[in-house]
């Protein structure tokens, strides 16, 4: 039995405050526009807490720190990589918020999300960052369709 397969793994960080408001991310890539949280790839021997705590300055100026894995994202690539997102969320900043080549960066409320022009999934991906009984988007594809399951 093969369990062996080839995985990319990534993070995304839901930042609030104690204000009812998110930090949001308008992504400007073509390949996936739109608004999302901070976050990105994880690079080879980093931790993956580190990882997410770097993303997260890279691309807002913020400093988080006791980002809390609340769930995990993932689906099969048309090559059949997995890919694996880890999905933290914190209260915990410091910093000067500054944007990035990756988008402009600013604070919204949350329950304006659900208005915004999201990045594609997302919106379900939401659903795991608000509510603690979700911790997992697997997403997939049947009969040339994405599908999802949130567990």
């Amino acid at each position: 039995m093969h369990t062996a397969e080839k995985t990319i793994f990534a993070n995304m960080c839901m930042v609030y405050d104690n204000n009812g408001r998110v930090l949001v991310q308008k992504r400007v890539k073509s390949d996936w526009s739109g608004i999302a949280f901070p976050g990105g790839h994880v690079e080879k021997d980093e931790p993956f807490t580190d990882a997410v705590i770097r993303e997260v300055f890279e691309e807002t100026g913020l400093t988080i720190s006791i980002p809390q894995l609340c769930g995990v994202k993932d689906w099969f690539r048309e090559d059949g990589t997995r890919y694996v997102v880890h999905l933290y969320k914190t209260n915990q900043f410091h910093g000067i918020l500054t944007p990035s080549h990756e988008g402009e960066v600013f604070w919204v409320n949350r329950k304006d999300l659900s208005k915004m022009e999201l990045a594609s999934g997302m919106e379900s991906t939401l659903k795991i960052f608000l509510d603690e009984k979700l911790s997992e988007q697997f997403v997939y594809k049947k009969d040339g369709e994405w599908l999802e399951i949130l567990k």
